[in-house]
């Protein structure tokens, strides 16, 4: 056993929608992670390997000083180069909480406010006129009840996000598709992304619903506006150089390219993986021309970590504070009414698993599974999921390159949420 400072995590959800712990900060002797819990995770992970479902994968699993890597498979579908604990992924929506630590950087400097409107920055978003319905007319708009805050795209209430219905069964989203804005990489900057955006209404009047995915992307532009940065630039001067994630950008270097796996994605009637991006040649082997902040970076296992650890530490990792304790807090807490909850076309199942949602991430407020009320973090369509535990000291991170597109990823996320909670010593 190691010693580690750990909570005491007693306590309850306060009024606001923070976990609130009742206890003190102390250097105490905890167990940390378990050799058979460890080697039943190993087991049930290599099954899923093995029945195919994935080529390959890395799974961490850390608590206290205790930190367990598993890197299992390969690279690529009949390919013999193993998974290396080194390989890089792309984290397709685990790119949100990043972004959302970026606003609160420059929140803590006074660079920008949470309840200021963005028409200063983002002058493409003021006025706005907002749909009279969901499925109306792009000119049947009433004007906008009031304007959009940085706490708006923080908590994706800002009324603008992913429309979970068919392709054109709305006249928003055939808008959204023909002016280019319903792709993970546009073929234009962050001036004409924000631009084009900006010629549509809003779906929603702001702070009205919790709306998915298109907040973080606004925040990447804003990042760059009140910086004079890229949002990469910023990140990795701000970021990802204090807490040493050297491997995490937004593409990979050609230098770095071989350690890049095949993505996949499942083929809608079989089932079979089928390849969505290569890795040399691929869209990740060059810079994009937009930076998107809500799935656009790569990273490793061991750099996602050290973010994570951060986080989890309250802002600081080996003695570079990032954040202030009460920033962390701030993000880590549900900022969600019952009503913004609705579920119109939000994620159906999103509050049923969660509960809540942060600045950029999920927050747990009840105990539907292993996982803790306080528990954050959040899950990448492309096969990544990363969540800490504050009431166990427990992270876990698993990088995936299969899709969430099929029954498949999703049983293996949750099998391996299963076995890191009952590693737990």
């Amino acid at each position: 056993m190691s010693k580690v400072t750990s909570w005491d995590m007693k306590g309850t959800w306060d009024n606001k929608g923070a976990w609130e712990t009742q206890g003190r900060l102390e250097e105490h002797q905890r167990a940390g992670l378990s050799e058979a819990g460890l080697r039943r995770m190993r087991d049930v992970l290599s099954g899923h390997v093995e029945s195919g479902a994935v080529p390959g994968l890395v799974a961490l699993v850390s608590r206290g000083d205790d930190t367990h890597v598993e890197a299992m498979g390969t690279m690529h579908a009949g390919g013999a180069e193993p998974m290396r604990r080194d390989t890089i992924f792309r984290m397709a929506s685990l790119t949100k909480p990043v972004t959302a630590t970026a606003v609160m950087i420059l929140v803590e400097e006074c660079r920008l406010r949470l309840d200021d409107p963005v028409d200063e920055w983002l002058p493409e978003l003021a006025n706005r006129r907002v749909l009279a319905r969901i499925d109306a007319p792009l000119d049947e708009t009433v004007p906008a009840a009031r304007p959009i805050t940085v706490r708006d795209l923080l908590t994706f209430t800002f009324g603008f996000g992913v429309v979970l219905a068919a392709p054109d069964t709305y006249p928003i989203q055939t808008a959204i598709r023909e002016l280019g804005l319903d792709t993970t990489s546009p073929g234009f900057g962050p001036e004409e992304w924000i631009r084009r955006l900006g010629t549509l209404p809003l779906m929603h009047q702001p702070g009205e619903l919790w709306q998915y995915h298109v907040g973080s992307d606004v925040l990447s532009v804003l990042v760059g506006r009140v910086t004079g940065q890229s949002l990469e630039e910023f990140l990795r001067e701000r970021l990802f150089a204090p807490l040493g994630m050297k491997d995490t950008g937004f593409h990979v270097p050609a230098d770095r390219i071989h350690r890049l796996p095949t993505s996949y994605a499942h083929h809608p009637e079989t089932g079979e993986l089928v390849v969505w991006d290569e890795a040399a040649d691929g869209k990740y082997s060059r810079p994009p021309m937009f930076q998107a902040g809500g799935d656009g970076l790569v990273s490793t296992v061991d750099d996602y970590h050290a973010f994570y650890r951060m986080l989890l530490n309250k802002g600081t990792l080996g003695g570079e504070r990032v954040l202030s304790r009460a920033s962390v807090e701030l993000m880590t807490m549900d900022h969600l009414t019952p009503g913004q909850k609705v579920e119109k076309d939000a994620f159906g199942d999103h509050f049923g698993r969660h509960g809540g949602f942060g600045f950029g991430m999920a927050v747990r407020t009840h105990r539907r599974d292993l996982a803790s009320p306080g528990q954050f973090g959040w899950d990448g369509g492309l096969g990544t999921t990363a969540y800490a535990d504050p009431a166990e000291g427990l992270t876990g991170i698993l990088l995936t390159q299969s899709a969430m597109d099929s029954a498949h990823t999703p049983r293996l996320h949750r099998d391996f949420w299963t076995t890191a909670y009952q590693a737990i010593s």
